[in-house]
């Protein structure tokens, strides 16, 4: 695997407290900041930020995301002195324009997504994609919608070589509010196309402590289905953080 799962105890991340209060917000912006730092017999350093928006019209529906990951570790080299290396770093921001129809749980949407994975198999990869979005349902318990269309795929491996293509691009977004207090979610996504299948998964819960500061545990899920030889298939993250919802 290329980096082991990373356990962040303290951050800043989104977290909606309640429906009543959420329904007047038209923008919402939240955040995730998490940090370690070990000393002693293991020394090692992780970081991981993150920021999440949105953006309610009156004719659009806008979601934003931007992530980042970086990791350090001592490790002892082959002549047994012992460095410092970089073990994760990772970049990642999508948005999604959801245009509303007759019908405002029916919209047409505009997606695009850029990621930059140095322990990937991959120089970059980058979506773009069109098509359908529905509003399944949403009531005080739960929300349920899914995006599906086609799209392009722009991808070079580490070794120069283009394997851009065609693809298909669906994505579905559940929640449900356990409680006035907790809240549990999953994100999942899959773009399937000749070259590689980009898919990932995103489980989380949170408690509300206060207004504002909430405890989250979440795990994440990264898989391609085509990467090099010596290079895992899939990435798992997993995350315990403290998070907070700035407006």
């Amino acid at each position: 695997m290329r980096y082991t799962p990373i356990l962040i105890l303290a951050g800043i991340s989104s977290f909606t407290a309640m429906a009543d209060e959420n329904a007047d917000k038209s923008f919402t912006l939240d955040g995730e900041l998490g940090l370690i730092f070990t000393t002693g017999n293991t020394e090692t350093s992780s970081f991981k930020g993150r920021l999440t928006s949105h953006h309610e019209l009156e004719m659009w529906s806008n979601d934003y995301a931007l992530e980042s990951l970086y990791k350090r570790d001592e490790v002892t080299t082959s002549d047994g002195t012992e460095e410092t290396q970089t073990s994760a770093q990772k970049f990642f921001v999508s948005g999604q324009g959801n245009y509303k129809l007759e019908n405002p749980n029916n919209r047409l949407f505009v997606f695009g997504s850029y990621e930059d994975d140095r322990f990937s198999s991959f120089d970059f990869q980058a979506t773009l994609a069109a098509g359908w979005n529905s509003k399944v349902w949403d009531d005080d318990v739960s929300t349920f919608s899914y995006s599906l269309g086609p799209g392009y795929s722009f991808a070079e491996t580490n070794d120069g070589e283009d394997v851009s293509g065609v693809i298909v691009r669906a994505a579905g977004d559940y929640t449900w509010r356990i409680s006035e207090t907790a809240t549990f979610k999953q994100l999942l996504s899959t773009e399937v196309g000749s070259e590689n299948t980009k898919s990932k998964s995103e489980s989380s819960i949170s408690a509300q402590i206060n207004g504002s500061l909430s405890l989250k545990f979440s795990i994440i899920l990264n898989h391609n289905s085509d990467v090099e030889s010596g290079t895992e298939n899939l990435d798992t993250e997993t995350a315990a953080t403290l998070v907070y919802n700035f407006f």
